[in-house]
C-alpha cells in the first residue's frame, strides 16, 4: 500500500509539473512576461502578446521601446497589440534592464552576432517564440522608436538571417553609438548630434563587421525621421540611409524615386531600391508617430 501511495504521489507530482509547464505558455489576449526562454546573456525582460485570434502559422513582430519607456508602455502606446488581433501575429515587447531604460547599442557584445549583449537576448526571445508557437521563421519583423529604433538597426545588422524587415522610427545607423570604452548602454553625443558622418561604403562595412562571413539575404529596411528632431539630429536620417543603401549596393546619390507628401502631407518618401526606403517628416520632432497600418503593408501582413 505504501508503494502504491508513493507511486500515486509521484504520478500526482508529474501531473502538477506538466500542468505548470502548460501554464507557463502565455495566455492569449494578455501581455505576459516570459521568465524562462533559454539563454539570456543580459537581464532584458521578455514580454509577449499572443492574440486571441492567432494565425495557424503566425508571424512575429518585435516592438522595441524608447529610452525611459518599458515593455508595458510600448504595449499600451503603440498599435501592435490591436494589429496583432487583426492579422494574427505575435508581438514580443523586450524591456531594457539598464538605467534610464535605454538599450545597449554601444558595446562590442551587442554589436556582434551572438556576442552576448541585449541584441543576443532579444534574438533568443524570438527563437523561443518560433519554437513554442511553431511560428513562421520567414515572417519575423522588428520595429522600434528612438533607442528602440537604434536597436532595430542593430538587430537587422547582427541577425540578418532572423528578420525579414525592419522599421526604425527616429534612430541612428547601426554601430553609430559604439563606445570607445566598450560601455554598455552608453550615450554617444557625436552620433546623436549628427556629427558621425561617413560614406555609404564605410557605413555598410560597419554592418558587415557585425556578422563577419554572412552572405545571405538581409532584411529590407524603412527609416522614419523628423526634420525638427533635437534629440537625435536629422543628419542621422541621412547617415542611416547611406548605411542601408550601401549594404544593398544602391546608389545613395541617385535614389530610384523621391515622392513628396507621401505617406502624408509634409512627409517625403525616398526609395533607394526595393529593399531600402526612407521617410523624412518635415517639421516633426522626436519622435515620428508610428504608422501602424503602413507598417503592416511594409511587413506584408496587409
Amino acid at each position: 500500500m505504501r508503494l502504491l501511495a508513493a507511486f500515486s504521489s509521484l504520478l500526482s507530482l508529474s501531473s502538477a509539473l506538466a500542468l505548470d509547464a502548460r501554464q507557463a505558455k502565455p495566455t492569449p489576449g494578455n501581455l505576459v512576461q516570459v521568465t524562462n526562454f533559454g539563454t539570456a546573456p543580459t537581464k532584458a525582460a521578455f514580454w509577449i502578446y499572443v492574440p486571441k485570434k492567432l494565425a495557424e502559422v503566425p508571424g512575429i513582430v518585435v516592438a522595441v521601446h524608447y529610452c525611459t519607456g518599458t515593455a508595458q508602455q510600448y504595449y499600451s502606446g503603440s498599435p501592435y497589440k490591436t494589429l496583432s488581433e487583426q492579422y494574427g501575429f505575435i508581438v514580443i515587447y523586450p524591456s531594457s534592464p539598464h538605467s534610464g531604460t535605454c538599450w545597449d547599442v554601444s558595446s562590442k557584445a551587442t554589436l556582434s552576432h551572438n556576442g552576448g549583449g541585449d541584441s543576443n537576448t532579444i534574438a533568443n526571445m524570438v527563437k523561443w517564440t518560433i519554437t513554442t508557437y511553431a511560428a513562421d521563421a520567414a515572417k519575423v519583423f522588428v520595429t522600434g522608436t528612438s533607442s528602440g529604433a537604434m536597436m532595430t538597426n542593430v538587430l537587422a545588422a547582427t541577425y540578418p538571417d532572423m528578420f525579414a524587415a525592419g522599421i526604425a522610427y527616429s534612430g541612428v545607423p547601426a554601430g553609430c553609438f559604439v563606445s570607445t570604452s566598450n560601455g554598455v548602454a552608453a550615450w554617444n553625443g557625436t552620433c546623436a548630434d549628427g556629427r558621425a558622418v561617413a560614406t555609404p561604403q564605410k557605413w555598410a562595412q560597419v554592418v558587415f563587421d557585425m556578422y563577419p562571413g554572412y552572405n545571405g539575404t538581409r532584411p529590407k529596411m524603412q527609416i522614419y525621421h523628423g526634420s525638427a528632431d533635437a534629440t537625435i539630429r536629422p543628419q542621422n536620417y541621412q547617415e542611416t540611409m547611406k548605411q542601408w543603401a550601401g549594404v544593398f549596393g544602391y546608389n545613395y546619390d541617385k535614389p530610384e524615386l523621391t515622392k513628396s507628401n507621401d505617406p502624408q502631407s509634409g512627409y517625403t518618401r525616398t526609395t533607394y531600391g526595393p529593399r531600402a526606403e526612407g521617410i523624412y517628416a518635415s517639421g516633426v520632432g522626436h519622435s515620428v508617430a508610428i504608422r501602424g497600418a503602413d507598417d503592416m503593408k511594409f511587413f506584408g501582413f496587409a
